[in-house]
């Protein structure tokens, strides 16, 4: 059984790397939703009350309030699987659909993460990095861990996680928040 699996998988690999091969020679490749994750940046999580990391997140803007979605990785390995997803979105959407107890037990404010000096920018220019880290600073993220620490493979366990360093919101300061970020428009 392992030797007639190990073939499939041998044959997958040759007919998949052949066909793009023949696909590359004939047309320009199709975009797909997985291209463009070009934006790499590291910071730490906590999962499980754990600091984690620097977790690897590659990028890219999906909407232009913005909403930017990252791919999240243990290291920067071009075979690292995936543990998680963080969507980062503008406050200004954000702090008008999420209730204060939502946004204190899943969200965090990108703009106080930042301010740590726990996220670095990597692969571009200091001028580019802090235009992305500007940006980003108007957002709120929340994480979707998916492949616990330690296991082998992923077991449906999905957990949300959390910047270090998070601080739940008081409601006064949520409600002036949101009054801010309309009042910026950002």
């Amino acid at each position: 059984m392992r030797t007639t699996l190990s073939s499939a998988i041998a044959i997958l690999l040759c007919t998949t790397g052949q066909a793009a091969a023949q696909r590359a020679a004939t047309s320009p490749p199709k975009p797909t939703p997985a291209d463009g994750f070009t934006i790499h940046v590291t910071a730490p999580h906590m999962i499980s009350g754990h600091a984690m990391g620097p977790v690897h997140h590659y990028c890219k803007p999906v909407s232009p309030e913005p909403i930017i979605v990252c791919l999240l990785t243990d290291t920067a390995d071009p075979n690292s699987p995936l543990t998680g997803v963080e969507y980062i979105i503008s406050k200004k959407v954000t702090r008008p659909l999420v209730t204060l107890g939502t946004w204190n037990a899943n969200f965090h404010d990108h703009k106080d993460e930042i301010a740590t000096g726990r996220v670095q920018v990597l692969d571009l220019p200091a001028e580019e990095a802090k235009k992305v880290a500007d940006l980003v600073a108007t957002t709120d993220g929340i994480i979707f861990h998916l492949w616990p620490a330690g296991d082998r493979i992923p077991t449906g366990a999905v957990e949300i996680g959390q910047a270090v360093g998070h601080r739940p919101m008081s409601r006064e300061e949520y409600t002036r928040s949101a009054s801010a970020t309309e009042a910026r428009g950002n």
